[in-house]
């Protein structure tokens, strides 16, 4: 088995184990708080808040089921395809990482409304009267923001040139797409 093909399961394995954490926490929250006061944590800045999300993050979006099904298959459609395209070096640990966690959180919600129709929220700041949120929320806006700084102050533009799909030979024999020579 190859480099590349030893990332997959170690992928797919993280992606399991994190929404798993994801789901038991919306599953004992479900089970602990729903139709219940919140659990007070700290007294007017943070505490844990049944909630029940038929939008997207914040609620934006409500109802639109299909869309975030669409929105979620193209999450994981292109996590897989930079998983299976960048280089086994340490250097890239980092954007493997992210991109796991963002399959994780992606996958914990589409979970949710496949089983549900809604998200469980239950994380609240109440101090800045934060909207509500959850553990598959916080893998995302972590990964996304981890994400935003290596691609601006770590990785170069050449690191990324191993996402970017190869150029066939052929192009570079002088006769494009489609031309065959005539013999």
């Amino acid at each position: 088995m190859n480099g590349k093909r030893k990332t997959i399961p170690g992928f797919l394995a993280g992606v399991i184990i994190l929404t798993g954490f994801d789901q038991w926490t919306k599953s004992l929250v479900t089970a602990g708080l729903k139709g219940k006061s919140p659990v007070v944590l700290w007294e007017g800045v943070f505490e844990l808040l049944y909630s029940e999300n038929r939008g997207a993050a914040f609620g934006m979006l409500q109802g639109r089921q299909f869309f975030f099904f669409v929105v979620a298959a193209a999450v994981f459609l292109a996590v897989i395809y930079a998983m299976w395209k960048l280089p086994e070096e340490r250097k890239y640990l980092p954007l493997k990482i992210c991109l796991t966690l963002i399959a994780s959180g992606a996958a914990g919600n589409l979970i949710d409304r496949v089983i549900q129709g809604y998200v469980v929220d239950f994380l609240y700041f109440k101090l800045i009267d934060f909207p509500i949120f959850n553990v598959a929320d916080c893998y995302v806006t972590v990964a996304a923001a981890v994400l935003l700084f290596l691609v601006l102050k770590v990785y170069s533009d050449e690191d990324f040139d191993v996402l970017k799909p190869k150029t066939s030979d052929k192009a570079s024999d002088g006769k494009g797409a489609g031309e065959r020579s005539i013999k």
